[in-house]
């Protein structure tokens, strides 16, 4: 990765919807998907205002005849062409993912999508069935799980390094919405409201990205019942702005997630740490190049991004060598690279050999919002997974 050797023998022509002008995440996709030059911006349906949209595409150098007025009309008339897109990615708000990334892979498109994928199980059974079809790849966007240290945590868990899993504790609880902040900002009003966000607002905005990194982390783990409790603390909040979820495993381990916007004095407090038999290990979001790595009776000890100790796995996603910090930017970047390699894989029909956040991971983000909502509904009993 250190090299930025190229695999491909051509950028894949990529498409934006979402992501305009203002958009912070779709800044974050863009920087992403264009660092490796993996990728090729040659289209996009940007803005719901079609004249601001096609003006800001022309500031990123997209020829103005292909900055769409909507989805629809991106995937019409880029199939016509010679060089249409081959692949897109979604920045819009909750309620149109799922008919954006529908009408995408029906085109034959692949699919980067932010998350939630989409608001009900039903659907997202839906979409994991047409990527089965159309042998097509979609990405869900846990932009967290392509921090290297992610990958170490997995190989320490997968080696055995702590002993059997037995307690996880994890946490995505800000303080940003303490207040009712969506009176005066559009982008967060939308995260709030029911028809636009879904059946949740925390536990989906929030507290999926943990969920997904125990998934990530620990596959083996399969959950068999989920139990919940949510709050909306700030008057007239409809959906939930804080909750806590506690997941029971087939193997016995049990996770416990709290997923709150009104953790007030906390910019961000996205943490996590695995206990196993042996040891622990804990990572925390605003500090992604260290690993925390306690065995009992041992001193604890610090990981460090970039060490020559570290798995090859991990030193695999490594970009800048030890020393220098690395964040955000590089973490999407390595889901980018990954994308881009499944992309080429599939293409060519080849086997994915490299696990990523998947249509499935989608899936199983849905179905734990609706449980735990189900859960949690009923005054906090037990739901069968």
């Amino acid at each position: 990765m250190i090299n930025g050797e190229k695999f491909l023998e051509k950028p894949i022509r990529w498409a934006m919807i979402g992501g305009g002008r203002g958009s912070q995440i779709g800044y974050i996709h863009r920087s992403a998907a264009l660092r490796d030059s993996n990728f090729e911006l040659v289209a996009g349906a940007f803005d719901i205002d079609p004249e601001r949209g096609k003006d800001f595409g022309k500031k990123l150098y997209v020829d103005p005849d292909r900055c769409y007025t909507d989805y629809k009309s991106l995937i019409e008339n880029e199939a016509k062409r010679s060089d249409g897109v081959q692949a897109v990615s979604i920045a819009t708000p909750n309620f149109t993912h799922f008919e954006i990334a529908k009408a995408a892979l029906e085109a034959g498109l692949h699919v980067y999508c932010e998350k939630p994928m989409c608001f009900s199980t039903d659907q997202a059974e839906e979409l994991a069935q047409l990527v089965k079809k159309s042998g097509k790849v979609m990405f869900i966007s846990y932009g967290y799980c392509g921090h290297q240290m992610i990958e170490q945590a997995r190989q320490i868990i997968a080696r055995g390094d702590i002993g059997k899993v037995r307690i996880i504790n994890a946490q995505f609880a800000h303080g940003g919405n303490s207040a009712a902040v969506e009176k005066k900002s559009g982008a967060a009003a939308w995260r709030v409201d029911p028809k636009k966000s879904g059946p949740s607002f925390v536990m989906g905005d929030l507290g999926t990205h943990p969920l997904y990194l125990i998934e990530a982390i620990c596959p083996e783990l399969k959950i068999k019942r989920v139990m919940c409790s949510k709050q909306s603390f700030v008057e007239g909040r409809t959906l939930e702005d804080n909750a806590m979820s506690i997941m029971e495993y087939n193997t016995g381990a049990i996770a416990y997630i709290w997923s709150s916007s009104v953790n007030a004095g906390a910019d961000f407090g996205f943490t996590f740490r695995i206990v196993g038999e042996k040891g622990s290990i804990a990572w925390d979001a605003e500090h992604p190049n260290q690993l925390a790595y306690q065995i009992q009776g041992q001193a604890p000890s610090v990981l460090q991004r970039g060490a020559g100790y570290l798995y090859d796995e991990a030193r695999a996603d490594d970009r800048i060598g030890g020393g220098h910090p690395e964040g955000l930017f590089e973490a999407w970047s390595n889901l980018y690279t990954k994308f881009a390699k499944a992309i080429d894989k599939s293409e060519k029909g080849e086997k994915i050999d490299f696990w990523y956040p998947d249509v499935n991971a989608g899936v199983e983000g849905v179905k734990w919002v609706e449980k735990c909502v189900e859960s949690a509904d009923n005054n906090g009993a037990w739901i069968n997974y």
